[in-house]
């Protein structure tokens, strides 16, 4: 295998590897050019979001700034929406399903180092992939480290570090990050705690939606 293979494989690499690197600059130069557009150019944002990534759904969007090692290996579901800081190292693939939020400077790393200073100061690196799932909504400053999977319908608390996988239908926080409690039936009915969603405002929101323009939700 040559090292782009061995990096994507979760094998020890080498990531100054010439291919490596023109792959990288070229990330680089298309999100130089998505964090330094025009803020209402909102057309563009979009198509180059579709450029830089390896796969989007129809409906995607991210505040600036954003940063990806290689962009192609992220894939991102329909209706994905990235706040402000998303940082992704994507060496190995990225896989994130539909209605998935990230709050501020969200951090997802597949790359790694060996913990002993002899191979790491060579440079050798792994890069394992990292899976979320549907439904799920990943607070600020959230870490998710490499070669981990979330499931659907999942809330990760502002600050976790995740090192584990994580089941469905849970809201898991801390450092590490561990289940809190399972998503029930009752949290439909309320939007912070034990503070509830009247109906009167749940059939104003019914009538707001409209997935054909999603960036006129989100604005």
């Amino acid at each position: 295998m040559n090292m782009k293979e061995r990096m994507l494989n979760g094998e020890p690499c080498l990531t100054f590897d010439e291919e490596l690197v023109q792959e990288r600059q070229h990330q680089q130069r298309l999100q130089f050019k998505f964090n330094n557009l025009d803020p209402d150019d909102e057309e563009g944002r979009v198509h180059l979001l579709k450029e830089m990534l390896g796969g989007t759904g129809d409906n995607v969007w991210m505040e600036r700034p954003i940063y990806f090692d290689y962009g192609k290996n992220t894939y991102v579901g329909e209706m994905f929406y990235a706040n402000t800081g998303l940082t992704v190292l994507d060496g190995a693939k990225v896989t994130i399903g539909d209605n998935v939020f990230c709050a501020p400077y969200v951090g997802i790393y597949t790359a790694g180092h060996p913990v002993h200073p002899y191979p790491r100061n060579m440079g050798i690196e792994y890069n394992l992939s990292v899976t979320i799932g549907n439904n799920v909504w990943i607070g600020a400053q959230s870490v998710i480290n490499p070669g981990v999977t979330i499931g659907d319908n999942v809330v990760i608390g502002s600050g976790s570090v995740v090192t584990k996988d994580i089941p469905s239908n849970v809201i898991a926080v801390g450092n590490p990050c561990r289940v809190l409690r399972e998503i029930t039936e009752e949290d439909k009915a309320c939007y912070f705690r034990d503070r509830k969603i009247d109906e009167e405002f749940y059939n104003i929101a019914k009538t707001g939606i409209d997935k054909e323009n999603f960036l006129g939700n989100i604005k």
